[in-house]
């Protein structure tokens, strides 16, 4: 397993592509990377037999969409700078039966991804439990890494955030606290003008729950977060100057752009819940703009990514 740790540690310890940190501050030009959400090794038996509270105790569906994702984007050209999944990784919740053999079996069907192409982890609920504990939070950070961090990749600021904090934090309120004031320093550093540092071109965020699915001022749902959390959370985002927050757990594909502010939900790996199919969202990131499709797996695999994507990544 020593390849899959090497990526691991990459986004653990927040750098890419064997390059230091103030190189990946600079911009270099245009690039892409793939956003994917929810392969959710077990939900796709659960949900068809209508016992989502179970762990789910067949997931060869799920691995086998995975291995197509792999070996889709091991494909696209120009290569992706990163691939990142956008939680729910399993469905097996902390200490429930399966989840040591989903988290295995998803280890395993990652293993084939190019190593040149790093994979960012995000925590969901399932990942952490609806209510997470400082145990099950200590449990992911084993087996994935940090539940929140930040990277720069190509001039981008990414922060991958863990949205179960500001979901419900009522049995870890220490380790929210801990988020709330890392962000805050982040947010401030990246706003602040600064001689030293080089500005980012882009400030991007990676979060399972979105702020919202269609509308910022829709009510509060298992899919979003609370309105108090979210209307707090995108006014920093946007006086940060915050391009797009990037999440999963709908298994639809949704969102909406406000105030220049970005809320992209995309659809999942494994189980559907709406009209839309296995697939991941190809994300060009150029001086001026973040633009983003959802992809088919299939389309992924025959075409490629669209041509008007390709033709950005030129520019």
């Amino acid at each position: 397993m020593a390849e899959m740790e090497e990526i691991f540690l990459r986004a653990k310890h927040q750098t890419f592509s064997g390059l230091t940190e103030d190189a990946e501050r600079k911009w270099t030009g245009p690039f892409c990377f793939i956003q994917a959400a929810d392969p959710q090794l077990g939900l796709m038996k659960a949900w068809r037999e209508g016992d989502c509270d179970g762990g789910g105790d067949e997931w060869a569906e799920e691995v086998e969409l995975t291995k197509q994702t792999v070996e889709a984007v091991n494909r696209l050209r120009p290569r992706p700078r990163f691939m990142v999944l956008c939680g729910d990784l399993v469905h097996a919740m902390p200490g429930t039966p399966f989840r040591e053999g989903q988290e295995r079996d998803l280890k395993d069907a990652l293993k084939g991804t190019d190593p040149s192409i790093p994979l960012v982890f995000v925590s969901g609920n399932h990942d952490l439990g609806n209510t997470p504990t400082p145990s099950t939070v200590e449990q992911y950070c084993r087996a994935w890494g940090d539940d929140y961090f930040s990277f720069w990749v190509g001039g981008v600021l990414c922060l991958v955030l863990n949205s179960q904090l500001f979901y419900d934090a009522s049995a870890c309120p220490q380790l929210k606290e801990a988020q709330e004031t890392w962000l805050e320093a982040q947010l401030s550093r990246a706003s602040s003008s600064s001689s030293t540092e080089p500005k980012s071109k882009h400030i991007l965020v990676f979060q399972h729950i979105p702020l919202y699915v269609k509308s910022p001022d829709e009510e509060d749902d298992y899919f979003n977060l609370q309105k108090d959390v979210r209307q707090r959370l995108m006014d920093r985002f946007k006086r940060a100057g915050v391009k797009a927050v990037f999440s999963g757990h709908y298994h639809r594909n949704a969102g909406g752009c406000h105030g220049g502010l970005d809320m992209v939900v995309s659809s999942a790996i494994g189980c559907q819940l709406g009209d839309d199919t296995h697939g991941v969202r190809v994300v060009a990131v150029t001086a001026d703009t973040v633009v983003h499709r959802y992809h088919s797996l299939e389309q992924l695999r025959v075409r490629g990514m669209d041509e008007d994507l390709r033709k950005l990544l030129k520019t």
